[in-house]
């Protein structure tokens, strides 16, 4: 779907917000608001929104660990579990 096939004026918006917010959660569609025929804003499916924010989290993940690679700043998995059950095992003697 061409975001272009969506474009609706605010004005729009405010007379058909029921309409829209149905159909929107029907087709999972997003619609681009305008205000003096200029876009301002989107309407999309919260569910929609939620995994495109998960997925921009998991790029800066991916992003982070790149770098990090590149930086020489990692460790073996090993070594990182290790580490890992140290501070676990410390933490259960600090709890006696």
């Amino acid at each position: 779907m061409k975001a272009s096939e969506s474009v609706k004026p605010i004005s729009y918006i405010k007379a058909n917000a029921s309409k829209i917010l149905q159909e929107i959660n029907d087709t999972n569609k997003i619609v681009i608001i305008t205000q003096n025929g200029e876009a301002k804003a989107i309407l999309q499916d919260i569910k929609q929104y939620e995994q495109l924010q998960d997925s921009l989290a998991l790029l800066k993940i991916l992003a982070i660990s790149n770098k990090n690679l590149k930086n020489k700043k990692s460790k073996p998995v090993s070594e990182s579990f290790n580490s890992i059950r140290k501070r676990i095992e410390q933490e259960k003697l600090n709890e006696i």
